[in-house]
């Protein structure tokens, strides 16, 4: 990829757009708001679907990531997982598909993913990441019940210098099938967020695959939001290629899996009201697969930390 290109923004849209042309088979509703900006519901009033969710995956991953769904045949309770992998997954997962842009306004409150970010760079992660784009459309997506106000809309069009015409907003709530989905898809995006969180050098990190078991949807946010939190959390594997040392492979190893945190071994909705809602007060170590393997590809050695905890998500998710 060409730094300063429009690649990933575009795919984003190009997924979109496809989105919009599969709206009666995805089951999702395509109107265009206010400010002339398309507006994709895609499990608020619409009734969406598991490939819609999908779809809002990889357009968060800027298409660098392929999202599919796998059948874990050893599960005799959650065998449908979602299996995301991607050969950038820096880019994909954290100049990308991390929600990371706080476009809350007034009673609004929305985390916005997708290559958009990369062209606001508002966020501090941007220190790190070097990857730039420009790009005259794009695709935001949004875990919410409602579109984007036009105070959001704004907010992205000026920050992003793109007219609101080329700005598509997909959008779904955490209770529906899409946007579970889309939030399970992240079990990649978490190990390489915890990787950078324990100063592992991210030019080391080459290639990922992470996958995760599918919940129920449930119509209470807080109960959907901790079983797709516990989906990863407990039943999320993940396996990432690195250059380095072994000993910097089994370090990392060691220290990935969920169950290093402090804040391990409770239903997250639990912790969740433990923490009196406040998201930051979490350990942020919790938020990892359960399961890890680092695969040193200097020395051919691979470094396993961590299981899944069968127990646990047979009580976390329903």
């Amino acid at each position: 990829m060409k730094e300063g290109s429009a690649f990933l923004n575009e795919n984003a849209a190009r997924i979109a757009q496809s989105m919009v042309a599969d709206a009666e088979r995805l089951r999702v509703n395509v109107s265009t708001g206010s400010l002339g900006e398309r507006r994709i519901d895609a499990g608020a009033r619409a009734l969406g679907s598991i490939e819609a969710g999908l779809r809002m995956a990889e357009a968060a991953m800027g298409g660098l990531g392929t999202v599919s769904l796998v059948m874990n045949a050893t599960a005799e309770k959650y065998p449908l997982n979602v299996q995301v992998r991607s050969s950038q997954p820096v880019i994909a997962c954290l100049a990308a598909q991390y929600a990371g842009w706080n476009l809350s306004i007034d009673d609004y409150f929305a985390m916005g993913s997708g290559p958009v970010r990369m062209l606001v760079c508002v966020e501090p992660l941007f220190e790190t990441l070097t990857y730039r784009e420009n790009a005259k459309r794009t695709a935001v997506i949004l875990e919410a019940a409602t579109p984007p106000p036009e105070a959001v809309v704004e907010k992205v069009s000026k920050a992003a210098d793109i007219v609101p015409e080329n700005l598509t907003f997909i959008y779904a709530p955490t209770q529906s099938l899409a946007g579970g989905v889309q939030i399970v898809s992240r079990a990649l995006e978490v190990v390489l967020h915890k990787a950078n969180d324990l100063k592992f050098p991210l030019d080391n990190i080459v290639d990922g695959v992470a996958t995760a078991p599918v919940p129920a949807p449930h119509p209470d946010f807080l109960a959907a939001m901790g079983r797709t939190n516990d989906a990863i959390i407990y039943g999320g594997t993940a396996q990432l290629f690195v250059r380095g040392s072994s000993d910097d492979a089994r370090d990392l190893a060691e220290k990935m899996p969920s169950s290093a945190s402090r804040d391990y071994g409770r239903p997250f909705a639990e912790v969740f009201e433990h923490f009196k809602g406040d998201f930051y007060a979490i350990d942020p170590l919790l938020f990892s697969p359960a399961e890890i393997a680092i695969t040193a590809i200097e020395t051919g050695e691979t470094f396993r930390a961590g299981r899944r905890d069968l127990a646990m998500l047979e009580r976390c998710l329903g």
